[in-house]
C-alpha cells in the first residue's frame, strides 16, 4: 500500500534551502518515492490550517517512507533541511486497511 510523506515548511534561510531541494529528488528516487506536490499554490476551502509550503511524496510503502528518512544518505542532508526551515512532517498511509475492508478494495 502506498505511504505518503506530507510537510508543512516555513523557509527561513532561502540560500541554504536551495543546496537540499537539490539533493533531496535522487535520494527520495532511490527509495521508490516521487513529489506530488512540491510548494505549488494552494487555496484553503475549510478550516484554520495555512501551512506555509505543502510537500507531499509518494512512496511505495510506509517500509520505503521510514527507510528512506533513516537512510545515510538522508541522514546526510537533513541538517540543511533543519538548519533553514521550519517544519513539520508525516508519514501516512495512503488508505487503512479498516476502510479498505470496509470498501472491498
Amino acid at each position: 500500500m502506498a505511504a505518503y510523506l506530507i510537510a508543512n515548511v516555513e523557509i527561513n534561510d532561502a540560500e541554504k534551502i536551495k543546496e537540499y531541494m537539490k539533493a533531496t529528488p535522487a535520494i527520495i528516487k532511490q527509495f521508490g518515492g516521487k513529489f506530488l506536490v512540491r510548494g505549488g499554490d494552494f487555496e484553503i476551502c475549510e478550516g484554520s490550517w495555512n501551512p506555509k509550503r505543502l510537500v507531499l511524496v509518494e512512496f511505495e510503502s510506509m517500509q520505503k517512507a521510514k527507510q528512506f528518512y533513516n537512510s545515510p544518505e538522508y541522514k546526510a542532508i537533513i541538517d540543511l533541511r533543519q538548519s533553514s526551515a521550519y517544519t513539520e512532517w508525516i508519514f501516512v498511509d495512503g488508505i487503512s486497511k479498516e476502510i479498505s475492508d470496509m470498501l472491498n478494495l
